[in-house]
């Protein structure tokens, strides 16, 4: 008899992949010397791999914990629904600000029960998945119709096939707007303190051929002074209600910048991204990471400091970027200006 298959066929991203019932995700931190697959057997390993960023972007940590749910399933085949939910709580708090990742286990556990949830686990999973291709897929138009050709964007951190299991949010409109031969040029902020911009979005950039230049944070104000930059597209962790976000550090000096210069700002994110119980950026848990990031580079094999031992260290991972700010939120459902974002949420 042919042994049972957990998911039908194999799942493969850019930075996940399915096959044969076996889990891999892309080591990030090894990018971009070095591009080491990790086997993932279990959600104890997925939780290691989040909060040490080998696995990220908001909508990846999403589905890749969904698979490790179903990976729980084929390692432990005695445990129960009790032992199960336990497991999917305690993915679900590994990373408090990205809400894709809570949204997507709360999806998974839904109306489960001891009588089914052996055999929904495996097919929501694969669900999401397939959705999240789809949903990157709808931002990217939605969001390439707005790009002029010969346009200069600059985008922070990294938002590409990396951070989800499609072509991306950010990144995803920026390759669009690429394919449609818009003639684009891309500006790639740094993004400290790990780098996330230098390491990764250009490692994605340069595999699809996509122009791009590269510049320390602190430049963005410069460039933009210089009318260098046309436009500025951003990810997204956690939409309020109020379309206040949550975006790695240094996304709110973007939109303040880009308000003085008179430079649409978009964040563009699925609306899995959205979280209907967080009423204000005030609302969303911040994270904070070790001093070690802000001190030094964290490396692959290693650590090189820079700093004084002993220095006192501030380390959030994002920031509260208020909705004020935000020409248009770019998302699976349309392009919405602030105040539409504001008007969809009193109508539903």
């Amino acid at each position: 008899m042919k042994s049972k298959s957990w998911i039908e066929g194999d799942l493969e991203s850019l930075a996940l992949r399915w096959r044969r019932d076996r889990l891999w995700i892309l080591d990030q931190q090894a990018l971009p010397h070095e591009e080491l697959w990790m086997e993932i057997h279990n959600s104890r390993d997925m939780i290691g791999a989040i909060q040490s960023l080998k696995v990220r972007g908001a909508p990846l940590i999403g589905v890749a914990a969904a698979l490790a749910l179903v990976k729980d399933l084929m390692q432990f085949r005695e445990i129960s629904y009790t032992e199960f939910r336990k497991l999917a709580e305690d993915l679900a708090e590994s990373r408090p600000t990205a809400i894709n990742l809570r949204n997507s286990l709360q999806r998974m556990m839904h109306d489960l029960s001891e009588a089914n949830f052996r055999s929904q686990v495996p097919t929501r999973a694969h669900a999401i998945f397939l959705e999240d291709v789809e949903l990157c897929q709808r931002m990217a138009s939605h969001g390439a119709s707005l790009i002029q050709p010969g346009e200069r964007i600059l985008t922070h951190c990294n938002t590409g096939g990396l951070a989800t299991v499609g072509s991306g949010t950010a990144l995803g409109v920026i390759r669009q707007a690429h394919e449609w031969g818009r003639e684009i040029h891309v500006h790639v902020d740094e993004t400290r303190p790990l780098l996330q911009g230098a390491r990764l979005t250009t490692w994605e950039l340069n595999k699809l051929k996509i122009p791009y230049t590269l510049n320390t944070d602190s430049m963005a104000g410069y460039l933009m002074q210089l009318k260098r930059i046309d436009r500025v597209l951003v990810g997204a962790d956690r939409i309020c209600r109020n379309g206040d976000f949550a975006n790695k550090v240094g996304t709110y000096s973007l939109a303040v910048l880009c308000r003085h210069h008179q430079i649409p700002f978009h964040c563009v994110a699925p609306m899995t991204t959205y979280d209907p119980r967080c009423g204000r950026g005030e609302d969303i848990p911040i994270e904070e990471r070790t001093p070690e990031e802000v001190l030094g580079y964290v490396r692959h094999n290693g650590v090189t400091q820079w700093a004084q031992v002993g220095s006192a260290v501030f380390n959030p991972s994002f920031d509260m970027t208020p909705a004020s700010l935000v020409t248009s939120f770019i998302t699976d459902e349309g392009v919405f200006s602030s105040d539409q974002w504001l008007e969809r949420q009193r109508m539903s």
